[in-house]
């Protein structure tokens, strides 16, 4: 079945574009620009910040300009904010509504579940194994670009690669489409504005006049060819008579009389979220993964030995993923030594108290979940690369909320679970066939905007094996 979505009207396309993200280069009310001075630390800024939670403990009150921002790096308190005391705070979406709309991604309390609940069953695991398929067509067809990037020798940059599979998957297996929309380009775009909203130089500029209007335009391009991919995904062609999709799922509740909170523009809104958020962490993961899988053969051997036990030369079903253990625990360990959200922002709506520290309505909680991760509290040696601590035993050792790398409590992802199918799956099959050779800086600089990137990109030979 399938349900046409009409495209916004002229007043809520109006409404979209009243702000544009342009317009909000430079706003030094953001907190990741008031956070900014923090992140300064070489080629990884998180030093600076476990320095200081190192120094001076768990909660770090701090003064950013006209805010109080409270740095929290226990367990404990994770917990507090995230499900103890959760009426109390709020999610932080300043800088998300101008590319998201009004995504489930940019709303809290009613309004968010109410556009959660019709979207929930899509990622249920039962679904699952009605998308393996559709994940191993989007891998087979990047094996084919490898094989010629193998034959050429062409040099690439990983998560520009990574980032073209997840949005391919995404499109195969929630929307029912071929990708309408040429992936390397649309990732172009989405980096050149993430990366001048994030750069704290062109904000400074900003403040003299000095070159910005040469960035505004090229961040406002950006996100205008941005803009018309999700119009164009809705309107291509369908893959197959699937009878339930995400997307049909939200075309419906677009035509449900009595969920006014579902509009035209909230599919598309939708849609975005999808095709940014959830591809961006995925394809961040799988980039990482590969790098670490470079730098460490014996772990890439056992993934590839792994993949012929389990499912010897014919394509993985999802019956298949809890026999890739050890590769599924190489995307967990590498989720936990590069977190693709390494800070989540909560605000504080109500009075309260952490640790003896007094928290007031309107101040900032930053849960520096890197920080956990990397503490030796709560891990053994946590700067080894070490996936066996996701097996077994050691699994069930670790301290609850020292590991939140994609959130955590209610409003944890929601596509979470299949994420990691998708990048255990990914790995499984690249690493059977492929040698991706790490040829970039070592160790790879890091920045941290919203997710956690790498600093120039990690740049790849693809070499096929024997």
């Amino acid at each position: 079945m399938s349900v046409t979505t009409p495209p916004p009207t002229q007043t809520e396309q109006s409404d979209r574009n009243s702000t544009a993200p342009s317009a909000l280069l430079g706003e030094e009310s953001s907190i990741w620009f008031k956070l900014s001075p923090l992140t300064k630390g070489g080629e990884n800024p998180m030093n600076v910040l476990q320095q200081m939670t190192q120094r001076y403990g768990g909660v770090i009150p701090i003064r950013m300009q006209s805010t109080r921002i409270f740095i929290l790096s226990e367990p404990e308190h994770f917990k507090h904010v995230l499900v103890s005391k959760l009426g109390k705070y709020i999610k932080y979406f300043d800088g998300l509504k101008p590319i998201f709309g009004k995504a489930m991604i940019t709303v809290d309390g009613e309004p968010w579940q109410k556009i959660r609940a019709p979207q929930q069953p899509a990622f249920h695991p039962d679904m699952f194994a009605e998308y393996v398929p559709f994940f191993i067509a989007a891998i087979d067809e990047k094996m084919a670009q490898w094989e010629k990037l193998a034959i050429s020798g062409e040099p690439v940059e990983m998560v520009e690669q990574t980032w073209t599979l997840a949005a391919d998957m995404i499109c195969k297996a929630l929307f029912n489409r071929d990708m309408p929309f040429d992936p390397h380009f649309v990732f172009k775009c989405v980096k050149t504005y993430t990366d001048v909203l994030n750069h704290k130089e062109i904000r400074a500029k900003k403040k003299t006049g000095e070159l910005f209007e040469v960035t505004e335009e090229d961040a406002a391009k950006a996100m205008e060819e941005w803009a018309a991919v999700p119009l164009a995904v809705m309107d291509a062609e369908q893959r197959d008579a699937r009878e339930k999709t995400l997307l049909s799922m939200i075309q419906e509740k677009v035509a449900d009389e009595d969920a006014p909170e579902f509009d035209a523009q909230q599919a598309v809104d939708e849609i975005k979220q999808y095709l940014w958020a959830g591809t961006e962490t995925t394809a961040l993961t799988l980039a990482w993964a590969l790098y670490l899988t470079s730098r460490h053969p014996e772990a890439s051997e056992r993934i590839r030995r792994e993949g012929e036990e389990v499912y010897g030369d014919r394509a993985p079903t999802a019956a298949d993923y809890s026999g890739l253990a050890y590769t599924r625990a190489v995307i967990q360990e590498t989720m936990r030594l590069y977190p693709p959200i390494w800070a989540l922002i909560r605000t504080c709506d109500e009075e309260d108290e952490i640790d003896g520290k007094k928290i007031m309505p309107g101040d900032q909680v930053m849960l520096f979940s890197y920080g956990a991760h990397h503490s030796e509290k709560f891990w053994t040696d946590p700067e080894k690369f070490d996936p066996e601590r996701f097996m077994g035993e050691r699994m069930k050792k670790r301290v609850k909320y020292s590991y939140l790398p994609l959130g955590g409590g209610r409003r944890s992802c929601i596509g979470g679970a299949m994420s990691q199918l998708e990048n255990t799956l990914a790995l499984s099959l690249l690493l059977r066939r492929f040698r991706p050779e790490y040829v970039g800086n070592e160790p790879p600089g890091i920045n941290a905007t919203v997710t956690l990137t790498p600093k120039g990109g990690l740049h790849f030979k693809i070499h096929e094996r024997d």
